[in-house]
């Protein structure tokens, strides 16, 4: 009885700490690239949209990585609107570690009316971005 029950202790811990492993996993590398996304002060109901799906598909699939929001027509943000060459709304990953930057702006806004399209896109360009 000891035995099955020590097997059956070993083996719960194995699920629990597998099941973490690629949260943890993406926690770690999260902090390495920013999700930045450029508005204008008056924002439509796409942008919004966008906003709302990706915060979703973060909180779902990368705990530690989080969504900036950049107002263009804010002049303390002039200089990272002028980097990104964004005069409107765009959706950015970036590594300010190494400049790279995937700019998702296109594949936001065609997938901006299908909630499941837009976060398994999203995740699948996060996922891409962290490996390379």
């Amino acid at each position: 009885m000891k035995k099955i029950i020590s097997t059956f202790f070993v083996f719960a811990v194995f699920l629990l700490t597998s099941g973490n492993s690629q949260a943890q996993q993406n926690s770690k590398q999260s902090p390495d690239i920013q999700v930045l996304q450029f508005h204008l002060e008056h924002r439509c109901v796409s942008c919004l949209k966008i906003e709302k799906f990706t915060k979703a598909t973060l909180e779902k699939y990368f705990p530690g990585l989080s969504l900036t929001l950049v107002n263009v027509e804010d002049k303390k943000n002039e200089k990272l609107a002028s980097q990104f060459e964004a005069a409107g709304s765009a959706l950015f990953l970036y590594n300010p570690k190494t400049g790279k930057r995937s700019n998702l702006t296109q594949f936001a806004f065609f997938n901006v009316g299908d909630q499941e399209k837009f976060d398994a896109g999203l995740r699948k360009q996060i996922e891409e971005f962290l490996k390379g």
